[in-house]
């Protein structure tokens, strides 16, 4: 599919996250101290919206169930049961652009 724009940097301060839709698929994407990752917004327990959770030192946390997953590789952190990762994509920024490989 190639990269898609997922927005400018300015729209995503250091610590924060956001959610964009790609090709119909909700994705997450956080800025981690100046670097930009993304992954599935959908938590994979409930199916929640995580851009709507917490994000602390690259933790995103769910806000349903307190599911935590690794922001930079999707894998899960702390959940009482074993539940799926999520998926984690490549994330480029040229210029102020912040690209999503899809």
């Amino acid at each position: 599919m190639g990269k898609i724009i997922a927005g400018k940097t300015s729209d995503i301060p250091p610590g924060k996250m956001i959610k964009v839709s790609i090709d119909g698929r909700d994705i997450l994407v956080a800025n981690i101290d100046g670097e930009y990752c993304a992954t599935d917004d959908s938590c994979t327990h409930s199916g929640s919206s995580l851009s709507e959770g917490k994000l602390e030192e690259g933790i995103i946390t769910c806000g349903w169930h307190a599911a935590q997953f690794d922001c930079k590789t999707g894998k899960l952190v702390k959940f009482p049961a074993k539940i799926r990762d999520l998926t984690s994509y490549n994330v480029i920024v040229e210029s102020d652009n912040i690209f999503v490989e899809m």
